[in-house]
Formats: structure tokens, C-alpha cells, sequence
């Protein structure tokens, strides 16, 4: 992964190998960024992506094997007590063009990622909702 910082934002560019949401996470604890907002493009391969069923609170994970290119890429950074939370929603198309979407799980970079990530003057954090199940962001 390389890392460059600007005066109000990183850029990110993890290579070829490297598994999307732990490089995210390794970025942001190296570079003490306790919130912010992301966006990229890229290639993805091997993803699992997953939908939220509100009614069970349970994610449906999907895999999807091969090569996929990124269309959409964007999410957020919190922690969660002490760890790293990295929210990541994609839309991705195959060779055919069909598009796919949800929540980014896992995935490994075929080529190249790109990603900025816009850090914000404060943490932002999650905390864990009775209602929906789901690590919130804590806005009260």
C-alpha cells in the first residue's frame, strides 16, 4: 500500500495482492485517523458482498469469485469501543456488465485501488443499536 497525505486528505493506493478492508483499517490506525468519509474505484476480485435483512438483523453474505470493477466505492470510518470500523458499500459490474451491489465484506485487489479518505476533525464513533442490531453511528 502506498499513502501520501495532502493538507485535508490521504490518498491510498493498495496494490495488487492486498485484501481491501484490513489495508483501509491498517491505513487509518497508522495514520491516527479516528473518522472520516471515503471514496474509490478500482478492481476487486474474490469480493463478498452482503445485504442487511432488518427483519432477521442479520447480513445475507454472497461471494463473488473473479474479477470485478468497481463502480461505485465510498463509506465511512469509525471505531467501535476500541476497534477500527471500516463501512464500505460498492457497486461492481463483471465482464458482461451486470451490476451487483451492497456491503463491502472482504476482497482482494487484482490490480489496483485507489481511495481517498477524508479524515474528520473528530472521531466518529458506533455504538451498538437494541432496535436494529446494527453498530450505529453514534450521533446523540
Amino acid at each position: 500500500m502506498k499513502i501520501k497525505e495532502f493538507k485535508d486528505y490521504f490518498v491510498l493506493r493498495l496494490e495488487k495482492g492486498e485484501e481491501i478492508i484490513n489495508a483501509i483499517k491498517q491505513a487509518t490506525r497508522n495514520n491516527k485517523i479516528k473518522g472520516a468519509f471515503f471514496f474509490g474505484l478500482g478492481v476487486g476480485k474474490d469480493l463478498v458482498l452482503g445485504y442487511y435483512d432488518a427483519h432477521r438483523k442479520s447480513y445475507v453474505k454472497k461471494a463473488f469469485q473473479g474479477e470485478y470493477e468497481f463502480t461505485s466505492f465510498s463509506g465511512d470510518i469509525a471505531r467501535l469501543k476500541n476497534e477500527t470500523v471500516v463501512h464500505c458499500h460498492v457497486t461492481i459490474t463483471d465482464c458482461e456488465f451486470h451490476a451487483f451491489g451492497g456491503h463491502l465484506f472482504q476482497g482482494i485487489v487484482p490490480a489496483t485501488c485507489e481511495i481517498i479518505i477524508f479524515p474528520l476533525s473528530k472521531p466518529l464513533r458506533r455504538k451498538k443499536d437494541r432496535v436494529t442490531g446494527l453498530a450505529l453511528l453514534d450521533i446523540a
